[in-house]
């Protein structure tokens, strides 16, 4: 199994590139997508070198959940808490984006540590803002209460028009998510997927993990929850996180890993099907090949001695050898 990194690598490696190079006064003008259809740009001007602008624009919420001012509950006190001085939140963001950060190079730290660490941090700002509202219920659990202001039932959107679903308690927090796939193909991978992710919980190695739950029918904790919400083609998959699983450094793996359990399947069944396509290609050669192998050898039809070949005659050379 293959686990997604928080951070973009292609945000990583310009900002990498940016800070080797501040002297140079290069305009940098990049605009792309990510999974999820998460879009993100970037703009550095040859008037102001040492300045960035990262444009962040997030997935289209469903109507269940709630968006503050664009952004997911808790997104600007983590952004805050996680770059500091470096990053200035501009008001209002760019057109067509949910974000814009306005970033100071000359700000960062001196020392090399450091400053890649605060460069992956700015590269991971998609976990930071869609995993605000997640990380405070699970910041909540770890010390065994229940956030303020956080209803029984929390939405929260992880791809456009989906949301997932939260039910915090002070001993444990309930994560739901409707699997929905627009391939029928990929809805049959992702069913037998999840069925054997759910066995997967019972070996030996994997008792401290999270229980693991899979149905075809919402669970009793949806039953308030609006019926466009809850469609799902390849049924449910439940997750029970107890305070252990959310301490210390176990925090940011658990904020990330919930947030993109989708996109993790996703991923895992796209690889399914390329592996299963690669099967059936060498398959087919192989059989092209055996079939090659039983035609006979041109050597094989050579004629005996005894034989006698006959030669179709045409019409004319028919009449002008009955004549001779």
């Amino acid at each position: 199994m293959i686990l997604l990194q928080p951070h973009s690598r292609f945000l990583l490696q310009t900002l990498l590139n940016r800070v080797q190079n501040l002297e140079k006064a290069i305009e940098l003008d990049y605009l792309w997508v990510e999974f999820d259809d998460v879009r993100y740009h970037i703009q550095v001007s040859t008037k102001n070198p040492n300045v960035l602008l990262l444009s962040v624009s997030l997935p289209i919420p469903p109507p269940e959940t709630v968006f503050l001012g664009g952004l997911p509950f808790g997104a600007i006190e983590a952004i805050k808490a996680a770059y500091g001085v470096i990053v200035q939140i501009l008001d209002p963001p760019r057109d067509g984006f949910n974000l814009t950060l306005k970033l100071n190079l000359s700000k960062l730290p001196p020392d090399e540590g450091l400053r890649h660490s605060l460069l992956v941090k700015i590269a991971s700002v998609r976990e930071v803002v869609l995993g605000a509202p997640l990380r405070i219920v699970l910041k909540h659990l770890a010390s065994r209460t229940v956030a303020p202001d956080i209803g029984q039932l929390l939405a929260l959107v992880h791809r456009p028009n989906e949301s997932f679903f939260v039910v915090p308690q002070a001993e444990k927090v309930t994560i739901i998510y409707p699997m929905r796939f627009k391939d029928s193909v990929d809805t049959a991978f992702a069913t037998s997927f999840l069925q054997e992710f759910v066995e997967a919980r019972r070996t030996a190695g994997l008792n401290n993990v999270p229980p693991c739950l899979w149905s075809l029918t919402p669970p009793i904790e949806l039953k308030e929850v609006p019926a466009d919400a809850l469609s799902a083609n390849a049924g449910f998959v439940s997750f029970v996180i107890y305070p252990r699983h959310v301490e210390g450094k176990k925090l940011d793996r658990a904020v990330w890993n919930l947030s993109t359990f989708h996109a993790y399947v996703n991923y895992h069944v796209k690889c399914s099907e390329g592996f299963m396509h690669t099967r059936m290609r060498r398959r087919v050669e192989s059989l092209i090949q055996a079939l090659g192998r039983a035609k006979p050898d041109a050597e094989e039809k050579k004629k005996s001695p005894n034989s006698r070949s006959f030669k179709r005659l045409s019409l004319k050379e028919a009449k002008a050898n009955s004549k001779s």
